[in-house]
C-alpha cells in the first residue's frame, strides 16, 4: 500500500513515520517501497505501545520479542508440517495435538 494508505490504516502521522523508520522500527518492503498488511499490525503495536507510556528505549526491546515469538511459530509450523508428512510410522510417539499444560 501506498503511504497516505498506510498512514491512515495505522492511524499516525508522517513525523511519527519517519522517526519510526529512521529508529529501525518500521521498514517499508524493501523491493516497492510500499508498506504491507504487517507494518500497519505494527505502527499500531508501536502507537499503542507509546500511547500506555513505554518509552523509546522500551519499544525496540518489546518488538525484538515480538518479532522473535513470530519466527518461533514460523519454526514450529515448519516442523509441524516436516513431521506430518512422515509415514504413520516414523511419527512413532510424537501427539498429533500439543498439549495445553502450562
Amino acid at each position: 500500500m501506498e503511504t497516505r494508505e498506510f498512514l491512515s490504516a495505522a492511524r499516525i502521522d508522517v513525523g511519527a513515520m519517519t522517526a519510526w523508520i529512521e529508529a529501525g522500527w518500521l521498514a517499508p518492503h524493501c523491493k516497492s517501497g510500499e508498506f504491507l498488511d504487517i507494518d500497519v499490525a505494527r505502527a499500531q503495536l508501536i502507537r499503542d505501545l507509546t500511547d500506555i507510556g513505554v518509552n523509546d528505549e522500551g519499544i525496540p526491546v518489546i518488538l525484538n520479542l515480538v518479532d522473535q515469538l513470530h519466527g518461533l511459530r514460523r519454526a514450529l509450523h515448519e516442523v509441524l508440517v516436516a513431521v506430518r508428512a512422515q509415514p504413520e510410522a516414523r511419527r512413532g510417539g510424537i501427539p498429533s495435538r500439543p498439549s495445553r499444560s502450562y
